[in-house]
């Protein structure tokens, strides 16, 4: 299959995606190698720094529109032909996340205790996830700030810059974070503070390469009101698909919470590892983004058709290839995170259910780098909140009904891996398959 300009698509998709690939990676290892060097502190830091690293990315996910907005609407721009016009909205969605990473940095330093007592922390993990979330907290600004870099550079369609810079931070949090938590002796502390500042660097470096590029342009690098108000009305319908998400997610630890100590450490190794598999996924809908954004800005609407069929047999694929690899891995992993017993089992199991949904998870991901590529962010909103309402009960019922260990790990995953990924696939397949998305233009 080939583009209009005559280059395979396969070549197109694979020159995104594997870069893509390698700064998605990167990101969940932050949370893998926390994870690790935490887990020896034992069992209790290792459940605080579940329900706090679960609350942190939240928080950063809810702004995750910062990347998906503008790689959309730089990629329309410029497959239209406006560089100038493409940098402004870069410009000014990195304004934006840096702005609301203040906003937020300061609302959870504050806000800690709150937000670990609404989860029913049990007492041993309480203390440790807000101590985590506190000296996390001053690495919001620059999270959000690399997330609004990288869209830039994604809807350039260079996701080899954000790989370099991902990989350097990723290097870099793992060593402040065993010499911090165990050489200086900081404990959970010193995991949060290596991770804020890697994450600092990751956005000071992403800045050096975004801001040349605009002033050679011709565009300003200053803030505008009008610019940051714009990125945020354009994103508004993008973040409320995130609180979607990002509410299942937080309904998930919360459920694991409820069902005692060895639940709760067994979800934080289940989502580190969820964390890589679908970050992993999400390379192509990166790449179906930049590329469906850019044939639509070109009015190219067969070009479009191209990458969404092409992108949906990539994604599957690889969630077949990524779940025979977890099957295979499922028993070793987990002696990787924790010494005990009880969640080593209930670990195994659950990665043995989260790796037979990853085919799904393949096609949901893609379908959804593909609609919001397309700017089909309204039609996003409304079925997110429609796939949480049918998680909702699910969840609830694993509340009610499973008991800590095995058992509960296993059921809370059945309902978040089967049935809330499966609400997902059956909403956005039905979209795909029509022509109402596909808007073409620079708008």
């Amino acid at each position: 299959m080939r583009s209009p300009a005559g280059r395979p698509l396969d070549r197109q998709v694979l020159a995104l995606a594997v870069p893509a690939l390698g700064a998605l990676v990167a990101e969940p290892l932050f949370v893998l190698v926390d994870s690790a060097v935490v887990g020896r502190l034992g069992v209790g830091p290792l459940a605080g720094l579940a329900l706090a690293g679960t609350v942190l990315t939240t928080v950063v996910g809810l702004c995750v529109f910062l990347a998906y907005t503008t790689t959309a609407s730089v990629a329309r721009c410029l497959g239209a032909g406006d560089r100038p016009r493409a940098l402004r909205l870069g410009v000014d969605g990195m304004w934006l996340g840096l702005t609301l990473g203040t906003v937020l940095a300061v609302t959870l330093w504050v806000t800690a205790p709150w937000l670990v007592a609404t989860l029913d922390a049990p007492a041993q993990a309480a203390p440790h996830a807000v101590t985590y979330l506190r000296w996390s907290a001053p690495g919001l600004p620059g999270m959000l700030l690399v997330l609004a870099a990288t869209g830039v550079l994604r809807g350039m369609l260079d996701t080899r810059t954000p790989l370099v810079v991902a990989a350097a931070g990723a290097v870099l949090n793992a060593v402040l974070s065993v010499v911090l938590v165990h050489g200086v002796g900081m404990g959970v502390a010193g995991s949060g503070l290596g991770t804020a500042v890697a994450q600092t660097l990751m956005a000071v470096a992403l800045l050096a390469v975004v801001a040349p590029g605009a002033r050679r342009a011709g565009v300003s690098v200053l803030p505008r009101a009008l610019g940051v108000l714009g990125g945020m009305r354009s994103g508004a319908p993008l973040l409320v698909r995130t609180v979607s998400l990002r509410a299942a997610i937080l309904l998930a630890a919360w459920v694991a919470a409820g069902l005692g100590t060895v639940t709760l450490a067994g979800h934080q190794v289940v989502v580190a590892v969820w964390g890589l598999t679908a970050f992993t996924l999400d390379a192509l809908a990166i790449a179906a983004q930049a590329l469906v954004g850019r044939s639509l800005g070109a009015n190219d609407p067969v070009t479009t058709r191209a990458v969404l069929r092409r992108t949906l047999q990539w994604g599957t694929g690889t969630g077949v290839v990524l779940g025979v690899t977890l099957a295979a891995l499922a028993v070793p992993l987990p002696v990787l995170f924790t010494d005990d017993a009880a969640v080593r089992h209930a670990t195994t199991l659950t990665l043995l259910v989260v790796a037979l949904t990853l085919p799904m998870a393949g096609w949901v991901f893609v379908l959804d780098g593909v609609l919001i590529g397309a700017g089909d962010g309204p039609y996003l909103a409304w079925v997110g909140m429609l796939t949480l309402a049918a998680y909702v009960p699910a969840a609830l019922a694993v509340r009610a009904w499973a008991t800590d260990g095995t058992g509960g790990l296993v059921w809370s995953w059945v309902a978040f891996a089967g049935v809330f990924m499966a609400a997902r696939a059956l909403t956005t397949g039905l979209r795909a398959r029509g022509d109402r998305w596909m808007t073409t233009g620079a708008a």
